[in-house]
């Protein structure tokens, strides 16, 4: 079967979701590729939305993270505020799993406004939402996102959400209990924290992929591990399974 690379992009981002590991989904591309793990390889995946929904297992992609069915179907309810300071900030969340507008090389995450001036921005995004609560508490960090130059920025307009601030140590003068950004998934290939710089470097490549795209589709000079390696293509299983997930 064939594939697209936002199809590669998810089914890469969830496989590296584990077991019965305890995930703070956002939605989106997030929520997405946790309910295929969920659906594949890792049936005890805990899923855990921003709403105080735990253990949520939906027939079909939630609309939002107030979506009924994630009640209905989770195996606890909690309030907004308990999600939070009982369960997330303490560390109990083993996984976040989030998206970005825009990304730097430290895997600092901004969906907040696009444009120097915060007051009068050109775009104003979203926003914050749980992500910076995600960002610094969970044990660690999934960003799964598009590779673009207009994502891959040399500097965030906005700080959302900190990965590694300006570099090694930034986390732990800043208290942020979680070991931050340990893998950023795009449609291009996969990045990790380089373990002395905490900068982002390409580990993998998707498949049809060059280095050259990549390094196109970068804002800033992309470190490349030298063992670069080729992404696993999708099974047809994968691809059924997701299809039929987005299908509804």
């Amino acid at each position: 079967m064939s594939w697209s690379s936002g199809e590669m992009m998810t089914i890469a981002a969830a496989r590296t979701l584990r077991g019965d590991s305890k995930c703070f989904v956002g939605i989106g591309k997030p929520s997405t590729a946790a309910n295929l793990a969920r659906r594949t390889h890792a049936p005890g995946l805990v899923l855990v939305y921003e709403s105080g929904t735990i253990g949520a297992k939906p027939g079909r992609l939630p609309l939002s993270i107030g979506d009924g069915m994630l009640a209905e179907t989770a195996d606890a309810v909690v309030s907004v505020p308990e999600i939070f300071n009982y369960w997330l900030q303490p560390g109990r969340i083993d996984m976040g799993f989030l998206g970005a507008a825009q990304l730097d090389r430290f895997a600092n995450i901004n969906t907040t406004v696009i444009g120097a001036d915060y007051a009068d921005p050109a775009v104003r995004l979203p926003g914050a939402g749980g992500a910076p609560e995600i960002a610094a508490s969970c044990r660690e960090v999934i960003v799964i996102v598009a590779h673009s130059r207009r994502t891959f920025v040399e500097k965030v307009d906005f700080v959302t959400s900190v990965g590694f601030g300006g570099g090694p140590g930034d986390r732990e003068r800043h208290g942020l209990r979680g070991s931050g950004p340990q893998l950023v998934v795009t449609d291009l290939g996969m990045l990790a924290p380089d373990p002395e710089t905490c900068e982002l470097t390409l580990t993998h490549l998707h498949p049809g992929v060059t280095l050259d795209r990549a390094r196109e589709a970068t804002g800033w000079d992309l470190r490349v591990a030298p063992d670069l390696r080729t992404t696993d293509a999708p099974t047809d299983t994968e691809l059924r399974v997701l299809r039929a997930l987005e299908e509804g």
